[in-house]
């Protein structure tokens, strides 16, 4: 894909032919405010997971294990395991699967795979050698229905793994696919049988109407709380609901039924009426117009616990659950069992994503149903996820923020970052429960510099104008990460011993500058730790010795510790990265630091060779060094953005083309790479690697409004303004 001769927007439409086109803080504010409208600030959803042997494994695939499941399985039976998933827009997504027996994948009710002997692995040793098989299936808009049909191999092994095939950027999670279980995650699945099902399931249907009976198994709740956590004297456990008064007066709430043991009622934030022991109780309420909780402290005396409530005979008056929680009609959370040394108030957890602080037992709410488990999901495309295209995303939302002087974007900043960090303990829990956690995929898997580095600056920098829950503790979390668990060369330097593929491993990708450098400058600042600093300024002379290209003054994308040798190929982007890391690090570093010469020296040498590879429109190009390769956005924000900030602090001996340079660069992407509705194009998409400039020139497109272009097109125009007003005020 290549822009035309005006670009990748007609001349009519771009940015740059508007009345107020020439105004970097009107760009910023159309492109700011149309990312902000396409991703409003929804929070998590939650949905009931019920106890199964099928759950999702690390790498997000649902894990089938048929042998513990079913002793009975053998030859000539079959499973049945059935899971829809919705998607906003069609498109063709590869799904990983192992088929430790044999398998059968249907798509809405047509077969899309049929394995062979060939293509069975053992199950006990599932991810040792063996890679996943890579299914490329057209999704639909709207639900996409999966059934898997499992039976016996020829060594005599059953079962599969099935999800994702891609764990890091699309974590799905299925969801129950009956008319019984709407809203509830997870697969269903049937018993082991020598018949076969009349129809594949491809739509939403009642399970009567399959003909056959699915599991898990659902039970009813009874408000025994024995039945949920067993008989333990001394522990207790809240139950929280709301009353909802749909009248505009106060109204008179009577609220009876019976107990099983000890109680108490608290009603908005006031215990207001105590059952010492079982027996019916009932007891009076006013309820104000709207609504307001209501939780009962019930207490195990080695006798019972828990309670029955009648209806309220009011038609103006109803209990409603506290939250909505997808898959669940009933009335009431449970949080418990706690233990007797528990010292909590209830109320402090009525928060979304929240983990009990009994240090002796970590829960979260549940449902009165035994087995069906309250768990948060993310399912925004953007909002509230943490990665590192996002990371500087929000670092151009935050410093468009200040300049506008917007505080409704830097609270929307705020707001995502505290979505993150306010659940990151709760995530690990989830992780730990679950076998993959709903939200905070990558934060709570941390295996990589990408998964930590980029957001956790961002989530600093956004701290220093207001409290945001969580922040420090994930920010110690990945200081430790980086500077103690981050696999290295013996010389220090960071690289990836184990990528995310197997192309990946063994490799240093100079990416990794800017997925460590501006995080260990912005926790040097937060700590006063000047040896981050030294950690920064170090990692960059260390990726200089490795990637460096001398004879064009360009960086080498990656370097293959494998075979000790640089790929030799000049990504614009990966570039970027390095120069942007090298801004950030000189904006900090004392000019009295030992590397500050050397940092400095290095910058310049880029600088002068960036420089020199501008494109005749202004843009640089997919391929740094092939001018008929795509004109690429974000590496041309890069570029402008250290350029501009190196006119500021003057690091440039001779700033003259580079003044020009960041000028023409900011213009020639308002003219061809943004449209008059804050659009972006041009922005590559996400990489892997090559020995070969093809790959990046044909295989690695560009995409709309990629999230790894748009802050840092703000941040360039941010830098550009202030270069302007520090020339005005100079001369």
């Amino acid at each position: 894909m290549a822009a035309n001769l005006s670009g990748y927007v007609d001349s009519m439409e771009s940015m740059a032919a508007q009345t107020e086109g020439g105004s970097i803080p009107h760009v910023l504010k159309v492109i700011a405010q149309r990312y902000v409208g396409d991703n409003p600030p929804h929070g998590p959803v939650y949905r009931v997971t019920r106890a199964s042997a099928v759950r999702k494994g690390a790498d997000h695939l649902y894990e089938f294990p048929l042998r513990s499941m079913f002793k009975e399985m053998e030859a000539g039976l079959r499973v049945y395991a059935w899971a829809k998933l919705w998607i906003d827009q069609p498109q063709e997504f590869i799904f990983h699967l192992r088929c430790y027996g044999q398998v059968k994948l249907h798509h809405n009710g047509d077969q899309r795979f049929g394995s062979s002997p060939e293509e069975e692995m053992s199950e006990a040793d599932p991810t040792s050698v063996v890679l996943p098989i890579k299914l490329k299936i057209n999704l639909l808009r709207g639900w996409n229905h999966f059934v898997l049909e499992l039976g016996v191999g020829q060594e005599g092994n059953c079962g599969a793994a099935f999800g994702t095939g891609s764990r890091k950027n699309k974590p799905f999670h299925f969801l129950a696919p009956s008319d019984e279980r709407d809203g509830e995650e997870g697969w269903i699945y049937t018993a082991p049988s020598a018949h076969p099902l009349n129809r594949i399931p491809g739509t939403n249907q009642t399970e009567a109407a399959t003909g056959a009976e699915w599991l898990p198994a659902r039970e009813e709740g009874k408000g025994r709380l024995d039945l949920l956590y067993g008989m333990q004297p001394g522990y207790s456990a809240y139950a929280w609901t709301t009353i909802a008064n749909r009248t505009v007066s106060k109204q008179p709430v009577t609220i009876s039924g019976t107990a099983y043991g000890p109680l108490q009622f608290i009603w908005q934030g006031k215990e207001v009426y105590a059952v010492r022991e079982a027996g019916d109780f009932s007891l009076e309420l006013g309820a104000d117009p709207g609504s307001g909780d209501l939780i009962a402290h019930c207490r195990c005396d080695g006798q019972g616990w828990g309670f029955q409530l009648e209806d309220i005979a009011s038609p103006n008056v109803e209990l409603v659950l506290g939250r909505r929680v997808h898959g669940y009609k009933g009335k009431w959370l449970l949080l418990g069992p706690l233990s007797p040394e528990a010292n909590m108030d209830s109320a402090d957890y009525l928060a979304p994503g929240k983990v009990s602080a009994d240090r002796f037992t970590n829960v979260f709410w549940t449902t009165d149903q035994p087995g069906a488990h309250v768990r948060p999901f993310l399912e925004n495309e953007l909002y509230g996820r943490w990665n590192y295209p996002l990371g500087v995303t929000l670092s151009g939302l935050l410093g468009s923020s200040r300049l506008l002087e917007r505080e409704d974007l830097a609270d929307y900043v705020a707001g995502h970052v505290e979505f993150a960090t306010s659940t990151y303990a709760y995530s690990l829990w989830d992780r730990e429960r679950f076998g993959a956690a709903g939200l905070n995929n990558q934060l709570s898997h941390i295996d990589s510099l990408d998964d930590c580095g980029s957001f956790g600056a961002l989530a600093i920098m956004a701290e220093r104008d207001r409290l945001i829950e969580g922040s420090r503790v994930v920010a110690d979390d990945i200081a430790h990460y980086i500077m103690n668990v981050q696999d290295r060369m013996e010389d220090g330097a960071l690289y990836r011993k184990v990528g995310v593929s197997p192309s990946m491993h063994n490799t240093m990708w100079c990416d990794d500058m800017y997925m460590s450098v501006p995080f260990l400058c912005r926790y040097a600042e937060l700590t006063g730790d000047a040896s981050y600093m030294d950690e920064a300024a170090g990692q960059l002379l260390l990726y200089k010795k490795y990637l460096y290209m001398a004879d064009r003054q360009v960086m080498s994308h990656v370097y293959d510790v494998r075979n000790s040798k640089p790929s030799g190929t000049v990504w614009g982007r990966g570039n970027g990265w390095v120069f942007f890391s090298l801004a950030v690090l000189l904006e900090v570093l004392p000019r009295t630091h030992e590397s500050y010469p050397s940092i400095l020296a290095f910058y310049r040498d880029l600088a002068e060779g960036y420089r020199r590879l501008q494109g005749k429109h202004g843009l640089w190009h997919q391929v740094l060094v092939d001018a008929e390769s795509y004109e690429e956005s974000s590496c041309t924000s890069m570029f402008i953005y250290g350029f501009a900030l190196g006119i500021r602090h003057s690091w440039l001996e001779n700033p003259e083309p580079y003044i020009r340079a960041a000028l023409t660069g900011w213009q020639g992407l308002c003219e061809r790479a943004i449209d008059k509705r804050g659009n972006l194009y041009g922005v590559c998409k996400g990489s892997s690697w090559s020995y070969s400039h093809a790959y990046y020139k044909h295989d690695l497109g560009w995409n709309l409004n990629d999230t790894h272009g748009i802050g840092i097109v703000l941040l360039a125009g941010i830098e550009t303004q202030r270069m302007k007003e520090w020339l005005k005020e100079k001369a």
